[in-house]
């Protein structure tokens, strides 16, 4: 069967374990860790992130389980997971645009260097100011809030 879904903005391609093309599911024993791995690209410099999504035979979703790029440069992540219990699991690899890590690689670049150095740092304290609503309530909002001050 061949699929016809379009190719987003974040391609994740070539996602394995696949067993012919898909059509046979891949099989594990409980315990066994075994790794799952994909192409994950953007067009561009910007960082990107990614994840495994496992479903539970109950048809729970999770846990996620971060990716990690295997590869620098080749595009290539992947992650362990390991099943406990024994039924039809079944995962999604997602993957996002990571807006705090590309502004991390530009500051690492950019402030030793004596390049907009102000607007950099604006940049960061800015970026942090959004994320800090995404955060829990609690010390950890405090400190992500006191870093996008020091930064501003």
């Amino acid at each position: 069967m061949r699929s016809t879904r379009a190719i987003g903005r974040i391609p994740v391609r070539d996602v394995h374990p696949r067993v012919d093309c898909g059509s046979r599911p891949a099989k594990s024993v409980c315990g066994e860790t075994f790794p799952i791995t994909a192409t994950v690209f953007r067009e561009g410099h910007d960082a990107i992130g990614a994840n495994v999504v496992l479903k539970g035979p109950d048809g729970s979703r999770g846990p996620w389980t971060p990716m990690r790029e295997l590869a620098p440069g080749t595009d290539r992540w992947g992650a362990d997971v390991t099943l406990d219990v024994a039924g039809r699991w079944t995962y999604t690899v997602e993957a996002w645009s990571d807006p705090v890590a590309t502004w991390r690689h530009q500051a690492e670049i950019k402030i030793p260097a004596g390049i907009d150095t102000g607007l950099v740092l604006e940049e960061g304290g800015r970026l942090l100011e959004r994320a800090a609503g995404r955060v829990p309530r609690g010390p950890a909002r405090t400190v992500v809030r006191e870093a996008a001050r020091t930064l501003l």
